[in-house]
């Protein structure tokens, strides 16, 4: 099982079992969406900027409804690690953000 899933910049990103921890106990509903996490990150919908330099891979689920995973990308040392994911009903919000990066 890997623990880890490409970035849109190539960089390997890990979600660690504390990270995946820290996700499903602060965030209840994330319960049984590990791979989905992986998933946003390898095949995001966007990449929106973070408030200190790390990324947001959006993946839009529903209409109301969008699994957003927070990462940060050492590019230096080609290494990258989950800081948070959750769903959000509050996409407005993400779309007022800088968008990095949206499929072609």
């Amino acid at each position: 099982m890997n623990n880890f899933a490409y970035s849109i910049n190539n960089i390997p990103i890990r979600l660690t079992t504390e990270r995946w921890t820290h996700v499903v106990e602060n965030h209840d509903e994330m319960a049984g969406h590990y791979f989905d996490v992986l998933e946003a990150i390898a095949n995001p919908d966007m990449i929106v900027q973070g408030n200190e330099g790390e990324l947001w891979a959006v993946r839009f689920v529903s209409k109301r409804k969008t699994l957003l995973v927070i990462y940060r990308e050492i590019k230096e040392n080609s290494d990258g690690f989950v800081i948070t994911a959750f769903f959000t009903s509050k996409i407005e919000k993400l779309l007022k953000r800088k968008i990095l990066w949206k499929p072609q």
